[in-house]
């Protein structure tokens, strides 16, 4: 069984900090991305950040370059988003995704919303 869990979410102020966990487990795929989505209120889901398990690569929304990074841990399986000088447009849930890749593509495909399996989500907001 494929298992997705985040944690790390919580309340934060205007320019404050939080690290983001997804504990993965139960997929065996060759190459997949992994990464984080998310979704406010009234909002369509977004791709924020992923990486690449085949080479590595990792992707950001434009909004989050620079403020973002995105890591992982193979020998824990899981995956982290480092967030820093969080904005109030930055509040939303946060879930874990992964995708299956069948080969090479873009950055607009790679964070697109999309995954073969989700998390439940971390809620995130930034107050001001």
């Amino acid at each position: 069984e494929v298992q997705l869990v985040e944690s790390g979410g919580g309340l934060v102020q205007v320019g404050g900090s939080l690290r983001l966990s997804c504990a993965a487990s139960g997929f065996t795929f060759g190459d997949y991305i992994i990464g984080w989505f998310r979704q406010s209120p009234g909002k369509v889901r977004e791709g924020v950040s992923v990486i690449r398990k085949g080479d590595g690569s990792t992707y950001y929304a434009d909004s989050v370059k620079g403020r973002f990074t995105i890591s992982s841990d193979n020998a824990k399986n899981t995956v982290y988003l480092q967030m820093n000088d969080l904005k109030p447009e930055d509040t939303a849930m946060y879930y874990c995704g992964v995708r299956r890749l069948s080969g090479n593509f873009g950055s607009k495909y790679y964070l697109s919303p999309r995954a073969d399996y989700w998390g439940k989500g971390t809620l995130i907001t930034v107050s001001s």
